[in-house]
């Protein structure tokens, strides 16, 4: 299960900004989507991650936002895995650097898609226990 590749379970249709857009918009994203750590791209191209962190740390060694682009505060230096990498060499930079999300690109570093450290737990529950029974119970009792 670890030995399949990342392409298998990545997410391929991912949220994306610009490095020009505007951090008012990626706080809209965020917002509306739930999502985290979002890529950077130009065309297809991966040229950066914007993280709910980064804005968050902006603001507070800053007093104001406007006029700042992702360009301005998106991390340059990205982890990537190809989409033929193993699920377990993912799982081990989820271990080893502590983050959410590693992009997912082409020799032509174009993004693909992402994978998640939820997306490994998914695949590695899911292989072992098909139906999960802890959750089906607490769900029912819920809906009681």
């Amino acid at each position: 299960m670890l030995n399949e590749e990342v392409r298998r379970i990545m997410t391929k249709d991912c949220v994306t900004v610009t490095p020009t857009d505007s951090i008012e918009h990626v706080t809209r994203l965020i917002f509306e989507t739930r999502i985290q750590q979002i890529p950077v791209v130009e065309g297809k191209v991966l040229v950066g991650m914007i993280t709910a962190y980064d804005m968050w740390k902006y603001s507070n060694e800053s007093d104001h936002v406007d006029g700042l682009t992702v360009g301005d505060l998106m991390t340059k230096k990205v982890l990537v895995i190809t989409p033929k990498d193993k699920v377990g060499t993912a799982a081990e930079l989820f271990m080893d650097r502590r983050f959410k999300t590693i992009p997912v690109v082409n020799l032509r570093h174009e993004l693909k898609g992402v994978i998640t450290a939820f997306d490994v737990i998914r695949h590695t529950l899911t292989r072992e226990y098909p139906h999960p029974i802890l959750y089906s119970k607490v769900f029912d009792e819920i809906e009681s």
